[in-house]
């Protein structure tokens, strides 16, 4: 899948310094490597990349999704864009390939926080709905984290971008 220049591959281990110098622009406490490699080396866990071409510099990453298999659920763990290249469809790309290779009917969850209203607009237009909150869940400043839930009772309105 590609958008604006973009193209969702999946992530590998070569992206690893790409996707730290992304995570620590992007959060106030960013995950650190051996975090990645954990989820990279998980056979249920579906890392995806969003690449763009470098201009005869090879690939420059612009975001990324980490997503892990439990029991019957899939937990989005992390995705990450770029700050210079958000709002240009990156992020919703990556969630589109997420449930095309996981499965649309599949149940989804993931934690945000309520102050981060621009990621909550974007998983409330892909079927997620808030269904409680997590107190205390971000050590950095204490904030509570909203669990999300995409369900098939939720996704019937959820079109392709």
């Amino acid at each position: 899948m590609s958008t604006e220049q973009s193209t969702i591959r999946r992530l590998g281990y070569a992206d690893l310094p790409q996707v730290i110098a992304i995570e620590r622009r992007a959060f106030p406490t960013p995950w650190s490597l051996a975090m990645f490699v954990l989820e990279l080396s998980k056979p249920s866990s579906i890392c995806l990349a969003a690449v763009r071409d470098g201009q005869g510099k090879g690939e420059t990453l612009a975001g990324y999704l980490i997503c892990a298999r439990y029991a019957d659920v899939w937990h989005v763990m992390n995705i990450a864009v770029d700050p210079p290249l958000r709002r240009r469809g990156i992020a919703s790309a990556l969630l589109w390939r997420l449930f095309e290779q996981a499965g649309p009917g599949d149940s989804y969850t993931l934690e945000v926080r309520p102050s981060n209203t621009a990621a909550i607009a974007l998983y409330e237009r892909y079927g997620f709905r808030s269904a409680g909150t997590r107190p205390r869940y971000y050590q950095d400043t204490g904030e509570d984290a909203v669990i999300m839930w995409r369900t098939q009772d939720t996704v019937s309105e959820v079109r392709s971008p």
